[in-house]
């Protein structure tokens, strides 16, 4: 071919580099001939490819190239219709009618980086059985889903790509590794080398005995990592091969979704996503959000709603109110034919009215400190407990906020009246609304933690906690029943319900972050019998040494209910760029056919919504957004201390006028350094917490020679039970077998509970 024929005359600049400008004469046709003969000689293929993103955005375009001579295939954004810029090459062999005609604009000012690249001398090429304009590309970290235009588009990339691949040798395969025959070693040498060095003939035998065994058995261990390596090599093939196609088959439901919810409603498929067992977010198809070769962001591609979004945006909230308002004015047909769909578990009643209780003064604040807080240096501490059980570190009082891990746990009753709620609801027969009430109630627990960064006091062997909450109906008691291991055992007595638990926390500190796994179960029985049974999630306390400090909740929690419904949900795990934390969501689930009736998502620390049924066998059109109901929301209150208290919490350390003469002397609102650290007495609570811990320190050896908790007792399963007393022997101020633990020593164990 003639280089010259597609030059145009064009002036040379010896300072900048030429610019190759396609002519605009008669030589249009030969031009385009030239084009043709130098994309049949080039040694690179491009043309654009539908590239799998992730839920919020799906399949996106891209302008790929691959080139032969390396075997890298690159991909570039598209910028818009007639804008896609690539790296500095030659001439590109198009495949396809649409990028013969977005073809890209090449410039030699600027060195346009791909914006991936993918090297196939590692990686395999899949073409899709369910898809015939699908192909998949393994890297062995990630996996690409990629979409052609046409059938036909498919078969020529990925002919180009298995001649690329084929031009360098092949990966190690079982066949490579196939154990070898035996080696014949011969001892000749040594045996002339002994003989030189005059050594008898017994000495030479033994050498060459010693020598033969140590070849066999090296001979042996080759073949058993042959062995190991043929094995390994089969399962990670395997691995590959139903990691594909688990990915597959869960984007072929997702374009289903769309398809299904139409382009109007596309952002209700990542409804959907949530909605299922695992989020969208978790799954490893989001693989341009998980390696930083691939992060990207397609801004000036439009909108879309993404999932994190859902469950923090206003309009979420709004449509919620407007769903429970609009229940009155009639139904759409949608809505209409779901609450008939669920006639036999929603019953044509009315809501439950709030209970009306007492109203009770309760203080607001904390005192006014009377010293001035002195900074510690956390690291000079506990850089040598690293790995260690936290009960055994002892920190300054500095670290700690004026509260017991008794009162702790009452802290998770503080949005007691959604077990009301549920207790009216189960009484008029909605056992579907109790469930989802006690679900809000087990996440409600958790949205006082939010911005607190002190530990609460470790309490002392047979100390106690009283809550009498006449504004809240009900009466709390706790007491730490065992040392090592640390268990607070609770019990709780509302209007026509009960609750207990008994909680073994083990604590690891990290270098990092503290990392608290909760063991042991927290019991509601309701009057009626049903009882709901669940335990904690795990909590970490991140950035302890340097940065912002933050605590997270993550794990399943499963709800086990006695009757007809159970929950389970699942507190995700906050990632360094997540925008929207503290995410919760979960399904309830018929005991009887296992079937899916209601989902619940939210944030534990705003709030918690509910949508009947499941929303992904919902008919086309369904709009979750205007079923989600607003089942519970955190109070709004501007914190008054440093230690980021709500106003529950700050009352909860108060001595109300008359409590202090019918307190134990084991009530932790008698605990000298709490009380000191509350009124900013620091010097004081310091030393105050020093002399306890040495008390303390005889707890181990007074509950190996017997000491039994005085208000509960360990049953055959383990857990500890309230066994009653305590508030009548309140009623009549009898303490005098109870022992003084804050003021002297425990010289000997108290009588329990006369049966």
């Amino acid at each position: 071919m003639n280089p010259l024929c597609c030059i145009a005359p064009v002036s040379i600049d010896r300072d900048n580099p030429p610019i190759v400008v396609k002519a605009q004469s008669q030589l249009g046709f030969e031009c385009r001939k030239c084009e043709i003969e130098e994309e049949e000689e080039s040694k690179s293929v491009g043309g654009i490819l539908y590239k799998w993103v992730n839920y919020g955005k799906g399949w996106r375009p891209r302008w790929f190239v691959l080139s032969e001579e390396d075997g890298v295939l690159s991909y570039y954004k598209i910028h818009g219709p007639h804008k896609i810029c690539v790296g500095k090459g030659g001439g590109v062999k198009l495949i396809g009618d649409d990028s013969i005609k977005r073809k890209p604009t090449q410039t030699y000012s600027k060195q346009w980086k791909p914006f991936g690249e993918i090297h196939l001398k590692v990686s395999s090429v899949r073409a899709s059985k369910s898809d015939d304009k699908r192909l998949t590309i393994f890297t062995g970290t990630k996996t690409l889903h990629l979409r052609c235009v046409s059938r036909e588009d498919r078969a020529s990339w990925i002919e180009a790509l298995l001649a690329a691949k084929a031009q360098f040798p092949r990966l190690l395969t079982s066949s490579d590794l196939t154990p070898s025959e035996d080696i014949v070693v011969s001892t000749d040498k040594l045996r002339t080398r002994l003989v030189q060095e005059h050594v008898g003939e017994a000495v030479i035998k033994d050498c060459e005995s010693i020598m033969l065994n140590e070849v066999s058995m090296l001979q042996n261990h080759l073949k058993d990592l042959q062995l190991k390596h043929i094995m390994l090599l089969d399962t990670l093939r395997q691995l590959e091969t139903e990691k594909i196609e688990l990915e597959t088959t869960v984007i072929d439901e997702t374009k289903e979704r769309d398809s299904c919810c139409g382009q109007g409603n596309r952002r209700f498929s990542d409804f959907y996503s949530i909605m299922s067992e695992g989020s969208a977010t978790d799954s490893d198809v989001d693989n341009e959000s998980r390696y930083g070769v691939d992060v990207e962001t397609d801004e000036e591609d439009g909108t879309y709603f993404d999932t994190n979004d859902f469950l923090s945006c206003e309009s979420l909230r709004s449509a919620s109110y407007r769903s429970r308002d609009g229940r009155g004015n009639g139904c759409s047909t949608l809505t209409c034919e779901a609450e008939s769909f669920f006639s036999d578990r929603l019953r044509d009643v009315g809501p439950v009215k709030a209970v009306d209780y007492p109203y009770v003064k309760r203080r607001d604040n904390l005192p006014e400190p009377k010293e001035k807080e002195k900074p510690v240096g956390l690291w000079s501490i506990i850089k040598d407990n690293i790995g260690k059980d936290l009960s055994g570190v002892c920190l300054p009082v500095y670290f700690n906020e004026p509260l017991s891990s008794l009162q702790k746990c009452f802290e998770d009753l503080e949005y007691s009246y959604l077990v009301d709620r549920a207790l009216e609801w189960g009484k008029q027969g909605n056992e579907l609304m109790r469930v989802l009430n006690v679900a809000a109630f087990a996440v409600s627990g958790y949205a006082s933690t939010e911005g607190r960064q002190c530990k609460p006091f470790n309490p002392l062997l047979g100390e106690t906690y009283e809550a009498d909450y006449p504004d809240k109906g009900l009466r709390f008691f706790s007491e730490k029943v065992s040392h090592h291991p640390m268990v607070v055992a609770c019990h709780c007595e509302g209007r026509n319900w009960k609750f207990w638990a008994d909680s073994n926390l083990k604590g690891k500190f990290w270098g990092r972050s503290i990392q608290l796994d909760p063991v042991g179960v927290l019991t509601l029985q309701f009057d009626d019998g049903e009882t709901f049974e669940w335990s904690k999630v795990t909590t970490s306390i991140y950035n302890i040494i340097l940065g912002k400090i933050y605590c997270d909740h993550y794990g399943t929690m499963r709800i086990k209910g006695s009757a007809n419904y159970s929950c389970k949900l699942k507190f995700k795990e906050q990632s360094i760029i997540d925008r929207n934390p503290h995410q919760v969501h979960g399904f309830v689930q018929d005991n009887r056919t296992g079937e899916k009736v209601a989902m619940l998502f939210g944030k534990w620390d705003e709030a918690m919504y509910y949508v009947l049924g499941d929303p992904t066998t919902k008919p086309k059109g369904y709009d979750p957004v205007t079923e989600a109901v607003l089942l519970w929301e955190r109070d709004k209150s501007i914190t008054k201390t440093r230690y980021n208290l709500t106003p529950f919490a700050i009352s909860l350390n108060e001595v109300t006028p008359g409590l202090l003469e019918k307190l134990p002397p084991t009530d932790c609102r008698l605990r000298p350094d709490q009380r000191h650290l509350e009124n900013g007495e620091y010097e004081l609570a310091n030393a105050e917490k020093l002399r306890l811990e040495q008390l303390q320190r005889q707890a181990r050896k007074l509950q190996e020679r017997g000491w039994q908790p005085r208000w509960f007792q360990k049953d055959e399963e383990g857990c500890f039970g309230y066994v009653g007393g305590y508030w009548e022997a309140r009623k009549k101020g009898n303490w005098e077998e109870i022992p003084d633990i804050f003021g002297q020593t425990i010289d000997s164990p108290p009588s329990t509970v006369d049966e």
